[in-house]
């Protein structure tokens, strides 16, 4: 059973389209999805879906916030995200990303046509012309027990480049910047006071749009942020239910965040929602149909689980290993417990479809 109680009730019936320059921001009617106790809302954001027509005069570029979705090294090597098994597909080795292989951030860029942006830890290191990568996986909204920069310090650091004039105006004219808030805040929260509240998803969005307005304001024309993924079918809160079921309460949780950020920056046509939620629940259920491994066959259950629940991914212990990877990543959906597979990313970004053309 779902201890946790079902403490938020949508009943929902909103249709509202945003047009701006062509673009149009469309909520529809949410449906109710039955199986393993999820309700589904649709957050659709629609474009044809064409290939992108890139001016060789433009200088496209991709500014990143947020935490280990879309982080590619910013966090020092005592994270496990610089220690084995993670990057074990790709590139092979540790390169400090929260999966397997490559993360949403790579695959964004990619259908951009650019490269992947630096991280802002290596800015002196690598070329900058494709943008700069601020996120810190393990960061939120607000501080969290990592000593890394929020999203908000995340900002200031990106501000500071400009004022040194790292960066334009003009470069930033063709520039998109990706934002991830992918429930750390929210982990936090329950961690804190045991069960998630209303009050808990209030709290934050207004400083999130806060810091959203901010970038567009320094002079970014296009800020895509990601909505929250369903929390309740992460490993981390599977686990107690065998990896069988989702937990209701999570995924009410980020339906309700995603219902009033959608609400808040429904007025802003330069403000694209990604809509990570059915995203996610659509891939997952596409690996369920595919996988004809046993091991594997339940896309809730992750490839790298530590090897009792004192453990996780990456753990060592007197140079022993303390944990177990799955035989084959690719046939995974869940990398650890929390982030998704290479394999599950690019499954991912393929529901997506057309919505990111916006980004072009």
């Amino acid at each position: 059973m779902d201890h946790q109680p079902l403490f938020i009730y949508l009943f929902l019936l909103l249709s509202v389209t945003i047009s701006a320059a062509g673009i149009s921001l469309t909520i529809i009617y949410p449906f109710v999805y039955m199986k393993k106790c999820m309700i589904v809302l649709s957050l659709i954001v629609p474009f044809p879906i064409t290939g992108a027509y890139v001016d060789p005069d433009r200088s496209i570029k991709l500014f990143v916030f947020g935490g280990s979705y879309v982080d590619t090294g910013n966090r020092d090597s005592t994270a496990r995200s610089w220690k084995e098994p993670y990057g074990i597909t790709d590139p092979g080795r540790p390169a400090g990303h929260f999966s397997d292989g490559q993360v949403f951030t790579e695959y964004i860029a990619s259908r951009m046509g650019i490269k992947s942006p630096t991280p802002y830890r290596f800015r002196n290191q690598r070329p900058i012309k494709h943008g700069m990568n601020f996120a810190y996986g393990g960061t939120g909204v607000f501080d969290t027990w990592v000593a890394a920069p929020n999203m908000t310090e995340q900002i200031y650091l990106f501000e500071q480049l400009l004022q040194e004039k790292i960066y334009t105006r003009y470069d930033l004219k063709f520039s998109t910047a990706l934002v991830s808030a992918s429930g750390m805040d929210y982990r936090i929260y329950l961690a804190r006071r045991g069960s998630l509240r209303v009050s808990a998803l209030l709290h934050g969005l207004p400083l999130l749009g806060l810091d959203l307005q901010r970038i567009h304001d320094l002079g970014v024309p296009q800020v895509a942020v990601m909505g929250m993924q369903p929390l309740g079918c992460l490993p981390e809160f599977t686990r107690g239910y065998s990896y069988e079921k989702c937990n209701s309460t999570g995924n009410f949780a980020a339906l309700y965040h995603n219902l009033l950020l959608v609400k808040k920056l429904k007025p802003e046509s330069k403000f694209v929602v990604l809509d990570m939620y059915n995203a996610f629940m659509s891939a997952m259920k596409k690996f369920e149909n595919k996988t004809e491994t046993s091991e594997l066959k339940n896309p809730l259950r992750p490839c790298c689980t530590g090897i009792t629940s004192e453990y996780r991914c990456g753990d060592v212990e007197n140079k022993e290993k303390k944990y177990n990877v799955c035989r084959v990543p690719k046939l995974a959906f869940f990398w650890d417990s929390f982030h998704p597979t290479q394999a599950g990313w690019d499954a991912i970004v393929s529901e997506l479809g057309s919505s990111i053309i916006s980004l072009f």
